[in-house]
């Protein structure tokens, strides 16, 4: 993203297998970047989670599907940085959206608060939880606990109904999904995926 001499970027980190990635995901997004001020939001695909061995679809369809779905609004980046063939640890990934930060730009990491819970399993945690702020999307009133030295947000949302494992079960029955963008729905036509 182009910025102004002097002015101090706010960035979120947005990952996950988005296998596929859907309107949630998209309201998720663009909730926390009206609430938190974000410049940007980095959709980043996971190649290899070390957290999930059940993708259904290769990296570059679910990641040609999240370009299409960041077409949405100008503040969403299509981001490659965990395409490869190591394991998509969040650490690495930090680290790498960090280098091409500046002194005084802040680093958020969006996130949901189920796989929140989990964080005291992740690779380097404590490195984890010091170097980002975390954005933790929450149903309203639903409680967890905050590790000691994590930076911590709520977003409050009602906005997730769906999970992708959902709709991938309705796309093979042949039903209907509305909450898939229509370029994206369109893709996974096109390319015969989930069938």
């Amino acid at each position: 993203m182009a910025r102004k001499k002097g002015d101090c970027l706010r960035t979120a980190i947005f990952g996950g297998t988005f296998d596929p990635v859907h309107t949630a995901h998209l309201i998720v997004a663009g909730e926390a970047a009206d609430q938190f001020g974000l410049d940007e939001v980095l959709f980043i695909p996971a190649a290899h989670p070390p957290h999930k061995a059940d993708i259904h679809t290769p990296y570059e369809h679910r990641y040609q599907m999240v370009k299409l779905a960041c077409a949405a609004d100008k503040r969403f980046v299509a981001s490659r940085l965990e395409q490869g063939q190591e394991k998509s640890y969040s650490i690495h990934t930090i680290e790498r959206v960090k280098a091409g930060l500046k002194p005084g730009d802040r680093l958020f990491f969006l996130i949901g608060a189920d796989a929140f819970a989990e964080i005291g399993s992740w690779y380097r945690t404590e490195e984890v939880l010091g170097a980002v702020e975390f954005l933790v999307v929450t149903r309203p009133g639903h409680q967890y606990e905050t590790p000691p030295g994590a930076k911590l947000n709520r977003l409050e949302t009602l906005a997730l109904p769906v999970s992708s494992s959902e709709i991938r079960h309705r796309l093979l029955r042949g039903a209907m999904v509305e909450e898939l963008p229509e370029s994206v729905a369109a893709y996974i036509r096109t390319h015969g995926l989930y069938l």
